[in-house]
């Protein structure tokens, strides 16, 4: 919060948003290129132009893709949310080993802001397979900003997600409506990849050119890293045999963060067959020939390749060619010939033309391979539907479920051990089972999947078993991988994730109206004397699940993660405090709703200060005295916000 003059607090002052990505921008602007700026601290779009143009050349043409809605969806991506996370413990399997791992059952796009505080650069791999745009498929609408409640009613808040539409091919704005769904959720994307994570995105022949131009923009063309091509079926479908083609693929585009991304390689069991000879030890090998063949084969590219050698009959041996008679050279150096030498891992061959030096070459302990970029290592849709039926039953269908193959593929190429993953268009959940159906000597990755409570109409015979939204599927599918399922349950023992629900905000104030025939200052005041009405009378009617609501959004709009833990201080003898703690940072959280912040609890957070383990506090504001709010201010600076 800022001070508690209303000349200097805004409306957004008072309200729990998350960061306002917009001003972090043009701060960072203004931090490094200081001179880009006004006296009054304004961007000056001259000088801007200036740097880009030194010679003010002016141009009329110029290669940019735009599209109808591009500065919109750009504008919607950095713009703060009020909602929050609401955690649903009744749907969460084992939450105390969850460890991190979450399903998110909501709209993503105001989901992906949640997350952006606490989560932001930590994300080591994102896979999201986006509604293609076909026509009959759908398109996420992006009306939440604009129209709440219309969103809290269609989640069931109110009366659930954000509507999903269709966009025929036949409307003016069929590329632009997808383009802007994508974009959007993109930008928001990136900044949650850590700077050597990678996202992977799944895309038919619709979207594909597109795609690529929008994420060069997102992610730069410089961090480009691949195109796969995944076969779906080995036969035509059925709606495809009036066609010249059948279309049999789909693509996987791949784009890392930043150059420090490192990609694994691909487990090759099969690379041991190129060595057929077995060591003493035990060791696969291979003979190699010593002579280089073939191009940049010759003395000239590499001079000090060029040295004789002592056969076993004390002949000289030079890199000549054997029949054509011209000079070659030889693949290791002298140096390197004599350290093989000595360890025994050279050899002598007699040919018919003469003696001919061999190295040894000893088998990589774990073999690998690029990972083909036609992926004929992973299954098809029609393995990924029977995988589906025997989790889920053959009463409950999904139209297009990925295999689960290919998403292990993709966890290997991009994660290590304890990395956090996401998928934020989650479906069936076949992301998360992947994550989950890991090697046993291999840590299991955390797992946060996002999906839209998009409803099942009451007429599906799905709706009568009890699953009202996709993303209740999505929760009931990742349950049974972890419970067991089929003839053979393989339960998952040590795993679990919690459920959490969008939802809109737990303060009353984000309910505010401000006056457009007011000025600022006199709806800020009308704002406080609201927040001193409302929340005071909601506040006292909290039950344990509502405290634990506004536990957790305090926190997560504050930078923490939602696995965090929490103890509660003995030092602190005057206000309940407690100690929370994530994998990045703590602090000391008191939100006594009820009861003034004493000075007792002050003096001892100066006892920490001053020993320097300036703690990090958080509050509420209306805990808070104007002179306790100053003097925790002043105390600890940018350690401390009353929320």
């Amino acid at each position: 919060m800022s001070d508690d003059t209303t000349d200097s607090v805004t409306l957004d002052d008072l309200l729990p948003t998350t960061p306002d990505l917009r001003a972090e921008r043009l701060a960072e602007l203004k931090r490094l290129f200081p001179d880009l700026f006004t006296n009054e601290g304004r961007l000056n779009p001259d000088e801007l132009k200036r740097l880009v143009e030194p010679n003010e050349v002016h141009e009329t043409e110029r290669y940019e893709f735009k599209w109808y809605g591009k500065a919109a969806s750009k504008r919607e991506a950095f713009t703060p949310t009020t909602a929050t996370l609401v955690y649903d413990e009744e749907r969460s399997v084992n939450p105390d080993k969850a460890d991190g791992n979450m399903i998110i059952e909501g709209e993503n796009l105001e989901t992906l802001k949640l997350l952006l505080n606490a989560y932001r650069e930590q994300v080591k791999c994102i896979y999201i397979d986006p509604p293609y745009n076909t026509g009959s498929d759908f398109i996420y609408k992006d009306d939440y900003a604009r129209e709440v409640a219309r969103y809290w009613e269609d989640t069931g808040e109110t009366a659930g997600g954000v509507k999903l539409t269709s966009n025929p091919d036949t409307s003016g704005r069929y590329h632009s409506d997808w383009l802007s769904m994508i974009h959007t959720r993109l930008l928001v994307a990136r900044s949650l990849l850590s700077e050597a994570g990678a996202i992977f995105i799944s895309i038919d022949d619709h979207e594909v050119a597109n795609l690529r131009r929008v994420a060069d923009e997102v992610f730069g063309r410089e961090n480009f890293v691949a195109q796969f091509i995944w076969q779906k079926m080995d036969s035509p479908s059925r709606n495809e045999e009036d066609r010249f083609h059948s279309n049999y693929h789909e693509y996987l585009l791949v784009y890392q963060r930043t150059e420090k991304c490192h990609f694994s390689r691909m487990a090759k069991e099969k690379i041991l067959d190129a060595y057929p000879l077995t060591l003493a030890d035990g060791r696969k090998a291979r003979r190699r020939q010593l002579r280089k063949n073939g191009k940049n084969a010759r003395r000239k590219d590499r001079p000090t390749m060029w040295y004789a050698l002592e056969s076993p009959d004390k002949e000289e041996i030079w890199p000549i060619h054997p029949k054509e008679g011209w000079e070659g050279r030889w693949v290791l150096s002298k140096g390197e010939w004599k350290n093989r030498s000595d360890a025994g891992l050279t050899e002598w061959i007699k040919r018919d033309y003469g003696w001919a030096p061999y190295y040894i070459e000893i088998a990589p302990q774990e073999p690998t391979i690029p990972w083909p970029s036609i992926m004929d290592y992973v299954e098809q849709n029609r393995q990924a539907k029977a995988e589906f039926t025997e989790i889920m039953g053959s009463s409950i269908e999904f139209e297009t479920p990925k295999p689960a193959s290919l998403l292990k593929a993709i966890i290997e190429m991009a994660s290590n051990d304890d990395d956090l993953v996401m998928d934020f268009f989650a479906g069936s959940g076949t992301f998360a089972q992947a994550v989950l159906q890991r090697p046993d000597d291999l840590l299991r990755r955390k797992f946060i999947v996002v999906q839209v409570p998009d409803s099942i109409p009451a007429d599906d015979p799905i709706h009568d078993l009890g699953f009202k939204a996709i993303s209740s599927i999505t929760i009931e599918r990742i349950k049974r991988v972890i419970e067991g399922y089929g003839d053979d349950p393989q339960p998952i023992p040590d795993a679990g994730f919690k459920v959490y629900r969008l939802a809109k905000s737990n303060f009353p104030r984000c309910e505010f109206k401000p006056d457009p025939e007011a000025t600022d200052e006199e709806n800020v005041e009308s704002l406080r004397r609201y927040i001193e009405e409302k929340e005071a009378a909601f506040f006292l009617t909290l039950d344990e699940a509502g405290e634990r609501a506004v536990f957790d959004e305090v926190l997560l709009k504050n930078g923490f993660q939602l696995h965090y833990s929490r103890e509660r201080r003995d030092d602190f003898a005057d206000n309940t405090v407690w100690e929370i703690a994530d994998p990045r940072r703590k602090a000391l959280v008191c939100l006594a709703w009820s009861e003034n912040i004493q000075d007792a609890t002050i003096a001892r957070l100066r006892e920490l200060a001053e020993t320097g383990d300036k703690p990090f506090f958080i509050c509420l504001e209306r805990s808070l005295s104007t002179t306790a709010k100053w003097n925790l201010k002043h105390l600890l600076g940018n350690h401390f916000n009353a929320f």
